[in-house]
């Protein structure tokens, strides 16, 4: 279906480019002098070489020994044979293997080419390189040749290899060379892939293969490849409604039910960033106005998932099984801080061909998530390419580019049923799955083990601290039935259970909320993946604390169903204080104990838990091991282990009707979370049950509600199923907004029991809104706003 380890093991054992590859885009020298082609070549190297690069400083001395060393070591271990280049990568069955030949070739090249690598201009690396590139177009990569397995391998991975190859080799390589290589690409890569924008050929992927024909045009001095490629990209600029593609509300899916803003994002930034570098100031130039809409999603698609330098798990696919790679030499960790990173370096290559207000903003926000990383420091990252490093250090080391803190607000990504959450000390995420989302992505051998993902995985960040919570052997070693904030059946399940490519999408179709941008009502009837489990869950995000409901658990799987209040990575060591009620608990591996609610707990480092439902809630302490092979057939073998801590409610062995309230404080000290816990008139429970959940905030001036169907909530009714949102403003406004997750109202009435003077303003989509003793609002055909909300101003009685 798509790549295996191909973006992700490029980049952590090449040293070099593969898709993030930035430099400033345009070398006008190159492009006056000469043949256009011979100009835009080197403006390619130049993009993929990342410029000239301070080689005596670090991290880039380091940096370029290192790959001096790998390199050679690859030369001393090539054998060439019938089906191989290297005896450890036989590429007889499968692609993977030939495809990482020429991605080996690839690296050697920039040791050959890179001053500084100890390899530079070497005669016995660059007969290697020749013997190897003639090698492989003679046994596998030729015309007439029969591609088999992955087709990425054939038609985006070993292409691009090549042709930054012949770039980077150009003058060592005969006319004779040039044109069979040519030839092969143009075999495995005929123009006939971009001929429709369906199937393999969508979103990253038409990049990517845009960028074969691109550069393919250039090596081989075909104007025709050069144009086809430019216009091929315009299918990828227009928002989607459904399938693969940017969505108005800033979601990016591919593989049709897949949020994948974390990694096919970054192909698509750094591929566009790449393409729009060189072919600007040609005749090819990308000027197409539908690209401004990609340069409206940096801060629409991108910036809400970005924290610190990571970026967040819940959109980046099956690549969060990516941690350690069996056939990584160098053991380089993939996690959310090197996936952020790659996303930075894209947006700041993207930008050479934005707008200079753009770019200037651009370089100010990542300047900023790179200052606040400081789990993994950006230049220190051994999985970036040394051209993206290079264009982070050049921002870094600008004291005109001046950081951009992030924002406070809540985004709602409606098409992907996904939520994030900022507040000045903390961040979250919530990933939910529905009719139109996957639970997971598994494939090719990939995120075996992510079956809940979207079973409302509640994921959370500390400005200062947590920055390791997902990033440090999280996904090998937690519980994978006991990811935070899910409702969970402990029915086993098999390793991909569910099926590929996102074919694990639950009945339902109420999943989604309201916002006001601030604050915000979210919900999901879940169905659990392969199980008969059924639950609503809602979450109220407000100002330091996310309220959290369940109501209507059942199942009759015959097995435990759990809802997890949190499951905390501890690291390798960690003995963090648990608190219940004011008394210590024991810091003993394998502890547990259950304890009454109401009630409160506090974890030391984290933040507190204000349990106020009924039942009881347990906790446990355990260290967990595991390898990341368990999750990913590709990965390490190698046992990890970790400590946690988990809160979690226990609702039985097939339970019919149950439920939980609690909030979650992050940062909160020990003393705020029993306060809170102690002032039962803060927070108000609207309702609980499988027609609404629904809270109250007096002191917030908040009022959120979701109905599951027509009904009532504390002094909010509705005909038909929505979330509603309310803000009550101390000027005398109140901002009311409601929305249709389920998207089946074709008409809709909701009224709110609290006296209105005016209504000052309403959105298109309110067809009546009539002031009184109550307000009664109509709302017209809710369902093609795809879930977004409608709003409506008014000023009290």
């Amino acid at each position: 279906m798509t790549d295996v380890w191909s973006r992700r093991a490029f980049l952590s054992t090449a040293g070099g480019g593969a898709f993030l590859l930035g430099t400033p885009a345009g070398r006008p020298a190159a492009r006056a002098s000469g043949d256009v082609h011979d100009g835009m070549r080197a403006v390619w190297r130049g993009l993929v070489l990342g410029g000239e690069l301070p080689t005596e400083e670090e991290p880039f001395r380091s940096r370029l020994v290192a790959l001096g060393d790998l390199s050679g070591g690859w030369l001393t271990a090539m054998n060439p044979g019938d089906s191989s280049l290297w005896p450890d990568l036989g590429f007889s069955t499968d692609p993977e293997m030939l495809m990482q030949s020429y991605y080996r070739l690839r690296t050697m090249a920039e040791a050959y080419v890179r001053p500084g690598t100890g390899m530079t201009g070497s005669g016995a690396l660059r007969s290697a390189l020749l013997t190897g590139l003639d090698h492989l177009h003679a046994r596998a990569y030729h015309a007439g040749g029969t591609p088999y397995g992955n087709w990425y391998c054939w038609q985006i991975g070993a292409p691009q290899a090549l042709l930054d190859l012949c770039v980077l080799l150009y003058e060592e390589l005969s006319a004779a060379q040039l044109a069979d290589f040519c030839a092969a690409v143009d075999h495995f890569v005929p123009d006939t892939v971009v001929g429709a924008y369906t199937g393999t050929s969508t979103g990253a992927n038409r990049v990517d293969l845009c960028r074969v024909l691109a550069v393919r045009g250039v090596v081989g001095k075909q104007s025709a490849k050069i144009a086809l490629a430019r216009d091929a990209l315009a299918p990828v600029f227009p928002y989607v409604t459904s399938g693969d593609g940017l969505y108005r509300d800033g979601s990016f899916i591919q593989h049709s039910w897949v949020p994948y803003s974390g990694t096919y994002g970054a192909v698509l930034l750094g591929g566009l960033g790449l393409l729009s570098g060189v072919l600007k100031g040609t005749p090819w130039a990308l000027t197409d106005p539908g690209a401004q809409i990609v340069f409206d999603a940096v801060e629409r698609a991108w910036a809400p998932f970005l924290f610190n330098g990571l970026i967040m798990d819940c959109v980046s696919g099956r690549a969060i099984s990516r941690g350690l790679a069996a056939a990584d030499v160098r053991q380089v960790p993939q996690d959310d801080h090197a996936r952020g990173h790659a996303v930075l370096a894209g947006i700041l290559l993207l930008g050479e061909g934005a707008s200079a207000a753009e770019r200037a903003r651009w370089r100010s926000l990542v300047k900023g998530w790179m200052a606040r990383d400081y789990y993994r420091r950006p230049l220190a990252d051994e999985s970036l390419p040394l051209s993206s490093l290079a264009r982070l250090a050049e921002v870094e080391r600008d004291p005109a580019v001046l950081a951009v803190a992030e924002p406070v607000g809540h985004r709602l990504f409606g098409a992907m049923d996904r939520a994030t959450h900022r507040r000045p000390d903390w961040v979250a995420s919530l990933a939910m799955a529905s009719r139109r989302i996957a639970h997971y992505e598994t494939g090719n051998g990939e995120n075996l083990r992510g079956w809940h993902t979207g079973s409302g995985m509640l994921s959370w960040w500390g400005a200062t601290y947590g920055n390791g919570q997902y990033a440090d052997a999280f996904w090998p070693t937690v519980d994978p039935y006991r990811l935070p904030g899910t409702t969970v059946s402990r029915k086993v399940l098999a390793d991909g259970a569910g099926g590929d490519w996102g074919a694990s999408r639950p009945d339902a179709v109420w999943v989604g909320g309201s916002t006001d941008g601030e604050f915000a009502s979210v919900g999901q009837h879940l169905r659990g993946l392969s199980s008969t489990l059924s639950a609503r869950k809602s979450w109220f995000f407000l100002a330091d604390t996310i309220v959290c409901l369940g109501a209507g658990i059942r199942a009759t799987d015959g097995t435990m169903v759990e809802s997890v209040v949190d499951n905390r990575n501890l690291g390798a060591s960690g003995t963090h204080a648990l608190t219940v009620d004011g008394a210590v608990q024991p810091a003993t591996q394998g502890w547990s104990a259950a304890f009454p609610s109401p009630g409160w707990a506090h974890l030391a480092g984290f933040g507190g838990y204000v349990m106020s439902g009924g039942g009881t809630f347990k906790a446990l302490r355990e260290q967990r091991s595991g390898r990341w092979s368990d999750v990913n057939r590709g990965g390490s073998t190698q046992v990890l282990s970790r400590r946690y801590l988990t809160l979690w409610y226990d609702h039985g062995t097939d339970p019919t009707a149950g439920s939980y309230v609690h909030q979650m404080l992050p940062g909160a000290t020990a003393a705020r979370t029993a306060a809170r816990a102690a002032a039962p008139g803060w927070l108000t429970v609207l309702a609980n049950s499988e027609v609404a959940q629904g809270v109250r905030v007096p002191s917030l001036g908040f009022t959120g509600v979701n109905l599951w169907q027509g009904g009532t909530a504390g002094a909010v009714e509705a005909g038909g199923p929505c979330s509603v949102t309310i803000r009550e403003r101390p000027d005398g406004t109140a901002t009311v907004r409601v929305s249709d997750p389920s998207r089946t109202q074709t008409a809709l009435t909701v009224v709110w029991h609290r006296p209105v003077a005016e209504v000052v303003s309403r959105s298109s989509g309110v067809v009546s809104a009539v002031p009184g003793a109550v307000l009664r609002l109509g709302f017209a055909d809710l369902t093609a706003a795809a879930g977004a909300g409608q709003e409506v101003v008014v000023r009290l009685g």
